[in-house]
């Protein structure tokens, strides 16, 4: 896929300063070159055009769609965030219609291409990849528009502009981020909490047993996507697993199929996770052998069962601080 360019023409001055540089268009004929030493003239200007920042290949036609938004990075503990994503545009078989442009929105030295070197020789690089993807809903009133995606390095506000621009071209009135973070919660429990643009909304969320979030401190793209829909007057829902510490490096399938029932009354469309709960039955039993067989497990779980603040925002923070946190993979035999 080809990116729009930025277009630079620079005049270097002598003395160069931010009050000089200004965003007057020059004409590439009007750079007045040194015939002797080949470099601009003593003036700066600079003539830009903005690369894109969401490149959509064809708009899709949707009925009453639900944007469902799932990030890697920051807010994706277990892989919930960005898993639910995946698992949503699988299961209803959901196409890419648009891609976010990396250069614009990455870091690269935080999300590093991926390379595939074979015998020596470098078959593909990719980029940190980013799509949206629609599909259509025949069984319920509304359609589907799924962001898969890493979380943004670079350009919040402007993300935020451009993912809602988009989502008054397509319809969309709605729209879901998803996170989820460690906590000082066991495999057993089903805590999602949440913040929602008004009240009504949320009482909403209170019908699913969605706990309000009480927090301060460092946020996620999530919040600049809450904030700045809000301002335009789109419905804007954030929901936020509580994940185990201990099972780091596994996949609460059962997790997965909770979130995936919250959401599908929330839009009002049905959503199949039998699947889901299948998996996460055998890696339940999995886990249920190793607790028994493992005194400091056991140890552990109690512990976070009394716990007075578990499942809230204040057991995040103590959870952060990486006490008495254990990886189920240190119980597993080694393959």
């Amino acid at each position: 896929m080809c990116w729009n360019k930025s277009v630079i023409w620079l005049r270097l001055s002598q003395t160069v300063s931010a009050s000089s540089l200004t965003s007057s268009a020059v004409r590439p004929s009007s750079v007045r070159r040194n015939d002797h030493l080949d470099f601009v003239s003593p003036e700066c200007q600079i003539m830009g055009m903005e690369a894109q920042g969401i490149h959509v290949t064809k708009l899709p036609e949707l009925k009453a769609p639900l944007l469902i938004a799932g990030f890697d990075g920051w807010g994706n503990a277990l892989g919930i965030s960005k898993g639910m994503a995946a698992y949503l545009i699988a299961k209803f078989k959901a196409q890419a219609f648009a891609d976010i442009n990396p250069d614009v929105f990455y870091h690269y030295d935080v999300n590093r291409p991926e390379v595939d070197i074979v015998a020596g020789t470098l078959k593909r690089l990719t980029p940190p990849g980013s799509s949206f993807y629609a599909a259509r809903n025949d069984s319920g009133t509304v359609d589907f528009v799924i962001l898969e995606a890493g979380e943004p390095s670079l350009q919040w506000y402007r993300f935020a502009d451009e993912l809602f621009s988009l989502c008054r071209k397509l319809g969309v009135e709605t729209v879901i981020t998803l996170g989820s973070m460690y906590d000082n919660v066991v495999h057993t429990d089903r805590i999602i909490s949440g913040i929602a643009s008004n009240p009504e909304v949320f009482s909403r969320l209170k019908q699913q047993n969605i706990v309000p979030v009480s927090y301060q401190g460092p946020s996620a793209i999530h919040s600049t996507i809450q904030s700045e829909g809000v301002k335009r007057g789109f419905e804007c829902i954030s929901l936020w697993c509580h994940c185990p510490y201990y099972l780091q490096n596994t996949t609460h399938f059962g997790l997965l199929s909770h979130l995936g029932a919250v959401l599908s009354s929330l839009g009002n469309f049905e959503l199949d996770t039998q699947d889901l709960d299948a998996r996460w039955k055998a890696l339940e039993d999995q886990i249920k052998t190793l607790i028994e067989n493992s005194p400091e497990l056991q140890s552990v779980i109690n512990e976070l069962r009394k716990a007075k603040v578990r499942g809230t925002w204040e057991s995040v923070k103590a959870a952060a601080k990486g006490e008495k946190v254990i990886n189920l993979q240190d119980f597993l035999p080694p393959r």
